[in-house]
């Protein structure tokens, strides 16, 4: 019975790896996340409310917009620019924004 052989590029992977010994678990890359998680601070969440009374939830912003002397007022500012953005490209006018609270945040 003779040993079958599979050819060059098969017996260098093999030589390979018995030289390189077994892959190391520390370099395998980082599992996928699942959508919708937010790495803790990075972003904040805001709710919209629109001046015809629509409203759109769970608005992102960059949390390293806020937080300064003007608080959550840059917020307003990001928002309108990414809404002025979405209405170029739908076609549809821009909708002027009536109010704006932050997800979680307690009423006064």
């Amino acid at each position: 019975m003779t040993t079958p052989h599979f050819g060059k590029k098969s017996d260098e992977r093999i030589a390979a790896s018995v030289v390189d010994g077994p892959a190391n678990i520390d370099q395998k890359p980082a599992m996928a996340k699942k959508p919708g998680t937010n790495p803790k601070g990075e972003f904040a969440f805001f709710n919209v409310t629109y001046e015809d009374g629509s409203q759109r939830s769970n608005r992102r912003v960059p949390a390293d917009l806020l937080g300064g002397l003007d608080g959550d007022e840059p917020a307003r500012g990001y928002i309108m620019e990414q809404d002025r953005e979405i209405a170029e490209k739908s076609g549809r006018p821009v909708l002027a924004i009536k109010s704006l609270s932050r997800v979680g945040a307690k009423k006064k």
